[in-house]
């Protein structure tokens, strides 16, 4: 599904944003990528969606090798992912049910077909009801489900969310992160970058950690070996 093969990320100015990481994760998976700000989880995750190249090493996303890829492939790999953004990116001018459908519309869905799609996902994240809303008029909470929602759409095998809860309330933290646990419940694959560590603890999912942009923890290589370590 998503593979690291000793990868490294260096930008002109800032040095290097990755050393050597190397990890997999596999369909279905839940994942919480952690670390402090600058780590390298934002980098990590565009690398995935291809909105950085890579230095050195291997990414392989949904059968891409990164490497590889041509400017005309991106969009069809960013098809196969759904990526949630802290700062939402919701368009101020259109409605919930609008922001959505345009996720549908730059794809080239059928247009006889959006209506539905859109619904069906706004019905899943709990906002059939809000639909004709503008993003002024919801709660960062809503609107971060809506940018869920469009995420979802397009029916991706990996969500992507890059510090989803960052700018809610703990209510709404709970509700955004419960809604992420339920889409990984359904099939679809969860990689959630985030500091927030009593979210990391409330749920028993595979935790990657980085560190100035080397990978210090994966929780499922660390305790693995532990348990094979113990008599």
């Amino acid at each position: 599904m998503i593979k690291f093969t000793n990868v490294f990320k260096a930008f002109p100015k800032g040095g290097l944003a990755l050393k050597d990481v190397s990890f997999h994760i596999a369909k279905g998976e839940f994942v919480f990528l952690t670390g402090h700000s600058g780590a390298g989880k934002s980098t990590v995750l565009k690398l995935v969606y291809a909105d950085e190249p890579v230095t050195s090493g291997e990414v392989r996303v949904s059968g891409f090798n990164a490497a590889d890829l041509r400017p005309r492939d991106v969009p069809m790999l960013r098809r196969r992912l759904g990526i949630v953004f802290q700062d939402f990116r919701l368009l101020e001018d259109r409605t919930a049910e609008e922001n959505v459908a345009f996720a549908l519309e730059v794809t080239g869905a059928r247009r006889s077909s959006i209506a539905a799609r859109v619904m069906r996902v706004l019905t899943q994240v709990g906002l059939a009801a809000k639909a004709q809303a503008y993003p002024r008029e919801l709660s960062g909470g809503e609107q971060q489900r809506v940018a869920i929602a469009r995420a979802l759409v397009n029916e991706p095998s990996v969500l992507l969310a890059d510090e989803p809860t960052g700018n809610l309330d703990e209510r709404a933290t709970r509700g955004v992160f419960q809604l992420l646990r339920d889409i990984n419940a359904s099939g679809t694959a969860v990689v959630m970058a985030t500091h927030d560590l009593d979210l990391v603890r409330q749920a028993p999912y595979r935790v990657i950690e980085l560190q100035e942009g080397a990978l210090v923890y994966d929780s499922a290589v660390d305790e693995s070996r532990d348990q094979a370590a113990t008599p």
